[in-house]
């Protein structure tokens, strides 16, 4: 026993010594600052996702370079993010040219299982091939409401026009594979046994429709620039083997998270690097969206350096061309690094800076975006480095668009992780489901405001979610500081104490038989009844599930299931609005011209996501753009 114990503390010691060394490893670099200038061949503003990727990138393609992060961590807020990006990947759904193939070769050499079609699949690419190939009328929604995510309506009213040629070719692509898909029902299969249809024209295509939005007072529209949207979507599929270089470990899978409108959802487990010398494992998103590029960058020359509680204050604009940043560090001392090549803005957007999203805003009612509302950013995402290019001259788009996400805890704003297939959304008015939780997160705001109320002084409105206890969902309570009002787990027998523990009114009783009525068309292999739900994963309730996806339904038990019972409610998440860039992600002036030396690549621009962003496209965009903006500044610089 003493043994057991020596060997315990033994390796809780090892633990703590390697975590010290990781922690000293990094602080020390970045408190290797040089006196109070210096230069290097591309100077980086912001060490979020999109700073370092574009910082890596960069740097393996031989420069030299800096990054200046305010904040006194790198990582930004693709660090507290949910961590999956969307991109198809080719091998794990349906091919074309190889219709009946039940594997696909991975970039690992590897044979790796197709990912099957969820019951509504088929439904969904049905209702694109309907979709109206008329030029885009506004003129219905001058009469009539807009409902976001009402994609029956939408489809009427045509498509605009740099988006027709995207349109035909998703319509060729869909009837191809539902004549394959037919063929295979009439012999028996269920759709669930069917290899899952995913292609870059449907990514692209649902990016500009789950994008497409009026202001409030209906006078403007905004939607994603194609060209942009079309080269994060295709550019997208080089990041699994390029990040897998950089010691990503990646799950086999096309998920789907709330507002991604489709399964492609690409997942980590971490990545492997070595700093120093020593070689660790670092989880989730941590390991790809930090550790990864972070060593690239430092690995690659021992003058790059990544600078910590240093905020850019202002672009060193001399001539013609932007040629370097001021800074100031945390203890007020100035700080002027200078660029050879050029300056790339990874700063993020503004989500966190309330007043000026209350300020620029167009889309919300004035009663819903109020300056009380929480959010779910980093305090660091004030919008910067849009400031600082208006300074000299750059132009901006979309600043009116910010997107809120449902998935905050109503308290703090904290984001609530875990997906929304697997859960309902429940209204405290009434105790029963009120929206698809599978709509744009837009749709599902909007939803709230409607259906929620107040809940400890909390701004706008607040709902329930209920799903099955499981990891996804539980690592989002336990471990974020919100106490009372974050989330709990029950059981239906214990509901009604913990909703009177919480003094809420709403019927238990009218709860649970919302679970029940959601689970039993789920067991019956049907939508649920007045709300419908256009995929749903699995039942709240336990039961055991078969291989082609339906359910025995003599395992339903949700008396002994353990839930997660949640209060909710929209916090502002991204901002669609920022800097305009053209595809080499130069930052544009006002007059249509790139700025000489000046890059931008990540949330801080616009023009990509329309009025609602896509769960899952954010991080796609800011890694693919951030590679971009460091190729052309590599090249362009002087």
């Amino acid at each position: 026993m003493k043994t057991k114990i020596i060997y315990a503390i033994t390796a809780v010691a090892v633990v703590l010594l390697a975590f010290f060394y990781q922690q000293k490893s990094q602080n020390e670099r970045s408190k290797e600052q040089p006196p109070a200038s210096g230069t290097w061949d591309i100077v980086v503003i912001g060490g979020g996702g999109a700073g370092l990727c574009a910082a890596a990138q960069a740097a393996l393609d031989g420069n030299t370079v800096l990054v200046l992060e305010k904040a006194a961590e790198i990582g930004g807020n693709t660090a507290k993010s949910g961590g999956v990006f969307q991109s198809v990947t080719p091998y794990l759904v349906w091919e074309k040219d190889n219709p009946d193939a039940v594997e696909g070769k991975g970039d690992d050499g590897k044979m790796h299982p197709k990912i099957k079609a969820v019951t509504g699949n088929l439904n969904s690419l049905r209702k694109l091939l309907d979709w109206s190939e008329k030029p885009f009328d506004t003129s219905y929604y001058k009469n009539h409401p807009f409902h976001p995510g009402d994609v029956d309506e939408l489809s009427k009213h045509g498509v605009h026009s740099e988006y027709l040629p995207v349109l035909k070719e998703l319509k060729q692509e869909i009837r191809t594979y539902l004549a394959w898909a037919e063929k295979q029902m009439s012999q028996g299969k269920k759709e669930t046994e069917l290899a899952l249809f995913s292609t870059n024209n449907l990514h692209i295509f649902q990016t500009y429709y789950g994008g497409v939005r009026p202001s409030d007072d209906g006078t403007e529209w905004c939607y994603g620039d194609v060209e942009l949207v079309s080269q994060f979507v295709k550019e997208g599929q080089q990041l699994k083997p390029w990040l897998t270089e950089l010691g990503v470990k990646f799950n086999e899978t096309q998920s789907i998270l709330v507002g991604m409108l489709y399964y492609r959802g690409v997942s980590t487990s971490g990545a492997e690097v070595t700093i120093d010398g020593k070689t660790e494992f670092f989880e989730g998103n941590k390991g790809m969206y930090v550790m990864a590029p972070y060593a690239a960058i430092v690995n690659s020359n021992k003058k790059n350096l990544v600078m910590t509680n240093t905020a850019a204050r202002d672009l060193i604009f001399e001539g013609d061309r932007v040629k370097g940043v001021n800074a100031v560090r945390e203890d007020g001392s100035k700080f002027k690094a200078l660029a050879k090549k050029g300056v790339i803005i990874a700063t993020g957007g503004y989500a966190a800076n309330i007043q000026k999203v209350v300020e620029t805003n167009k889309y919300w009612s004035s009663s819903n975006l109020t300056t009380a509302i929480k959010t779910t950013n980093n305090p660091a995402m004030q919008g910067d480095g849009i400031w600082m290019a208006q300074a000299i001259g750059a132009d901006v788009t979309g600043m009116g668009w910010t997107q809120m996400l449902p998935l905050a805890f109503a308290k703090t704003g904290n984001i609530a992780f875990g997906g929304v297939d697997n859960a309902i959304f429940i209204s405290p008015k009434t105790g029963k489901r009120y929206v698809d939780e599978m709509s744009e997160r837009d749709a599902l705001s909007v939803a709230a405001f409607d259906n929620g109320i107040e809940f400890m002084g909390a701004s706008g409105a607040h709902f329930y979610i209920v799903g099955k206890y499981s990891f996804a969902f539980a690592k989002a309570g336990p471990l974020l500081p919100d106490g009372e009002g974050a989330q709990y787990t029950t059981t239906i027998a214990q509901l009604p104490d913990l909703l009177k523990k919480l003094d809420i009114k709403t019927d238990a009783n009218t709860i649970i038989q919302s679970i029940r009525d959601y689970d039993e068309a789920l067991l019956s292999g049907k939508s649920p009844e007045g709300v419908g739900k256009k995929y749903a994963t699995y039942t709240i309730g336990e039961s055991v599930r078969n291989a082609d996806g339906t359910y025995q339904r003599e395992t339903y038990n949700l008396e002994n299931t353990k839930l997660i019972f949640r209060i909710l409610a929209p916090a502002t998440h991204h901002t669609m609005g920022g800097l305009r860039v053209d595809t080499e992600r130069h930052v544009l002036d006002t007059n249509g011209n790139p700025i000489p030396g000046l890059y931008a690549a990540g949330e801080v621009t616009g023009g990509i996501h329309g009025g609602n962003r896509l769960g899952g496209n954010a991080l796609t965009e800011i890694l693919v753009s951030g590679r971009i903006a460091a190729r052309n500044a590599s090249k362009e610089g002087k």
